[in-house]
């Protein structure tokens, strides 16, 4: 393992300005703008763009930034439409373990993070789709606890939530990251 995987992954949890200013930069932008959803016509499932947010927080800032952009966005999202702030608090941590889920990605894609700008971006799209898949599936808690059976959950919650997510995170991800990277390599990152 090279020096700057191994100080990449020691710098995973650290706590600083950046990290905080990343955070509130991205549950802010994350919960003003998760109000704009594209419904997918003929279907239950809708587009939510602001959620690539979440995990392209992730993949650039880190998993702190990245939960903390899911989790608090949500819960402003949630507020801002009128569900209040954490009465879906299973789906806000939802929304958080996408974000750290995607940031743990320079531990499992490291040919792609560490690779071309092309590479970055197609990695923050991997990153993404698994964060999703596996970040969702925390859903399952309240929802089984409240009676549902787990092939409604799965078939009326997980799903149609996952496909819109995963559309927007393929789609705005890897455009996201096209995005940072000239601004990363000003800010000198």
């Amino acid at each position: 393992m090279s020096a700057i995987s191994m100080d990449r992954r020691n710098n995973l949890w650290e706590v600083t300005s950046r990290t905080i200013v990343y955070a509130a930069i991205g549950a802010a932008l994350y919960g003003i703008l998760l109000v704009a959803q594209l419904p997918i016509p003929g279907s239950t499932v809708s587009v939510r763009p602001a959620f690539a947010i979440v995990p392209f927080f992730g993949y650039a800032f880190g998993p702190i930034v990245g939960f903390f952009t899911g989790f608090v966005g949500n819960a402003i999202g949630d507020q801002i439409s009128g569900w209040g702030a954490l009465t879906s608090w299973n789906w806000s941590i939802a929304n958080g373990l996408v974000g750290l889920i995607a940031g743990l990605a320079p531990l499992y894609l490291q040919r792609w993070v560490n690779g071309s700008t092309r590479d970055r971006a197609i990695g923050g799209a991997i990153a993404g789709v698994i964060a999703v898949l596996i970040g969702f599936l925390f859903v399952f808690t309240d929802n089984i606890l409240q009676g549902l059976d787990i092939a409604t959950i799965f078939s009326t919650l997980y799903v149609p939530v996952v496909v819109g997510d995963l559309i927007g995170t393929i789609i705005l991800v890897p455009i996201l990251v096209y995005a940072w990277e000239p601004v990363k390599a000003q800010l000198g990152r």
